[in-house]
């Protein structure tokens, strides 16, 4: 190798990570220092020590606008959230936390099924925390992209969270978007609600499962938890039905919808009173049909999607022992459980596919798969797993 090559190639090696920076990035992180201190009491020291050497990454950006909650059908949705195997996890991890849970729902007013639903649609009952870095995945969308200002915020409390020791800045990953730990908090939910539970001195949503259940439980009762109270229920609609005034937050009395003709899914009355009820329709007047309360919009509240407060719902009404909802949805090729969705990765890879291993998520490799053996199976090459692919796929091959 020539001589002035060799130099280079070590010079590059020896170099701060910060001299490859890209220039615009980095001189946005150094224009937001100053606002960090002001702000949030970030240190200097502690500012210069997370952003040296980062750089951004650009596969955040572009899953801002690709949201499970906003883009997935309802079925399909809801299928990999709640099944069998998450409301079995669900009950197992009730008796194993029991006396924590029991604990809590005497502090905070909040039924424990409700917050291990959470726990079990956040991080699948902690075993999927998530693995970006929080302040990488912070700094990036608070350079690049929309909604810059609300991940600036984010950042400079994701720096407080370390600078004070409750999270190690390596031990803290979490998702996309910046939601961490085992019921997945933004950085500035952690700063106003996290609790230190078992008393050590620290709030630790990462690795201690009583400090996350219990801030959990503190965010529902915040937002308006009512003890006691269901969120909601699966109702009928009568024929010929107007659902124009449905939705969440268009609350009538109970009596109003009970003089409508609305009843419960099983054909009985609706409860007495006037307590305010929603009509929550996700898939239109033809599927599932709804009527929410005021605690179903403390778990919308949560994360802001109609379908992820359905979920969590769904699952602790499942995690105490209820079937599953008694309207089927309004599709000829409904979703598919985790554990259906693994079966069909393994059929792929029987066929000599290349998808990675089985876990049962539809990620990008298995798509793709799909997408190409889709027009022999007959069906439409739209990359997705859903009951017909998966019965074609187990039939025998000619």
């Amino acid at each position: 190798m020539h001589r002035k090559t060799l130099f280079a190639a070590a010079l590059a090696t020896t170099l701060p990570l910060a001299a490859h920076a890209d220039p615009a990035f980095r001189q946005c992180l150094d224009n937001l220092q100053e606002d960090a201190r002001i702000q949030n009491g970030i240190r200097a020291e502690t500012w210069q020590r997370h952003t040296a050497g980062l750089e951004p990454d650009m596969d955040v950006v572009a899953l801002l606008d690709r949201q499970p909650e906003f883009t997935t059908p309802i079925w399909d949705y809801m299928a990999g959230l709640v099944d069998d195997e998450r409301a079995e996890d669900g009950r197992e991890r009730l008796a194993q936390w029991h006396d924590t849970l029991m604990r809590i729902e005497r502090e905070y007013g909040v039924e424990a099924a409700t917050v291990v639903a959470i726990w079990g649609v956040e991080s699948n009952y902690g075993q999927g925390l998530g693995k970006r870095r929080v302040i990488d995945s912070l700094a990036t969308l608070a350079c690049i992209g929309r909604r810059q200002g609300f991940f600036r915020g984010e950042l400079f409390h994701a720096m407080r969270i370390v600078q004070d020791g409750h999270i190690e800045a390596d031990d803290l990953r979490g998702s996309w978007a910046g939601a961490f730990g085992q019921t997945q908090f933004m950085p500035s939910t952690f700063s106003r609600l996290a609790v230190d539970f078992d008393g050590d001195g620290r709030s630790d949503l990462m690795g201690t499962v009583p400090d996350a259940l219990a801030s959990t439980a503190n965010y529902l009762q915040r937002a308006g938890w009512r003890t006691g109270e269901a969120w909601g229920f699966e109702v009928k609609l009568p024929d010929g039905f107007d659902a124009s005034d449905a939705g969440r937050s268009a609350k009538q009395p109970m009596s109003t919808w009970s003089t409508r003709g609305l009843r419960r899914v099983d054909g009985s009355a609706l409860p007495a009173g006037d307590a305010p009820a929603g009509l929550l329709l996700p898939a239109g007047a033809d599927g599932p049909a709804f009527l929410v309360m005021k605690n179903f919009d403390a778990l919308f509240s949560y994360n802001a999607a109609e379908s992820y407060a359905l979920a969590i719902a769904h699952l602790a009404d499942r995690i105490r022992g209820a079937g599953e909802f008694v309207t089927p949805w309004p599709t000829d090729d409904p979703g598919l459980s985790r554990a259906e969705r693994r079966e069909v990765q393994e059929l792929l890879i029987a066929r000599g596919h290349d998808i990675g291993g089985v876990d049962g998520m539809i990620g990008t490799n298995t798509r793709r798969v799909i997408r190409e053996i889709q027009p022999e199976l007959g069906l439409e090459p739209d990359g997705r797993a859903g009951r017909k692919l998966l019965e074609a796929l187990r039939k025998p091959r000619p």
